[in-house]
């Protein structure tokens, strides 16, 4: 009997919610144009809007960011990802092409360490899907901060605009 009270409290809670959210988006004009409009624009570059999800990434590469997050007390920054789809998250994968992470303030270009025993510090995986995976960059003198906006690189894989948490 409790967990069907706890249920029922809960999808009122997400139907009163769904309402408010309509009513507010209800009065709101959208004028920018559609993520692929948007990223056809750039060059097939899409901007990651803050923390929410972007379909663009979703559907063209199979990945759902995570963030960036400074490790190692701010040395290193790693960038997390949630694979969807395995085969388009593939290329993250391919170990022939050098990521980097670039602070979009300073234009400094941060690349993969490569440790002496462990190797370059990026997973080396078949990828699977609802799995979160990472890459560490090196952050030399702290330069990128918590707050700073930076874009990630691998071949064609290009996300402009991730704030570091």
């Amino acid at each position: 009997m409790r967990k069907e009270a706890s249920q029922g409290l809960l999808l009122a809670g997400l139907l009163a919610g769904s309402f408010f959210l309509a009513e507010a988006s209800a009065g709101a004009i959208n004028d920018s144009p559609g993520t692929d409009a948007v990223a056809q624009a750039n060059g097939g570059r899409q901007k990651f809007a803050g923390s929410r999800p972007s379909m663009y990434f979703k559907r063209t590469w199979g990945i759902d960011v995570v963030g960036v997050h400074p490790v190692s007390s701010g040395q290193m920054l790693a960038f997390r990802y949630r694979v969807l789809d395995e085969v388009k998250a593939r290329a993250l994968f391919d170990k022939t092409l050098k990521p980097y992470l670039i602070d979009e303030a300073t234009g400094t270009r941060l690349a993969v360490p490569s440790m002496e025993n462990v190797g370059d510090l990026r997973q080396d995986v078949t990828p699977e899907p609802d799995r979160i995976y990472y890459m560490i960059f090196g952050n030399p003198g702290k330069l990128v901060k918590q707050g700073s906006r930076v874009s990630i690189v691998i071949g064609n894989f290009h996300i402009d605009g991730l704030i570091v948490d």
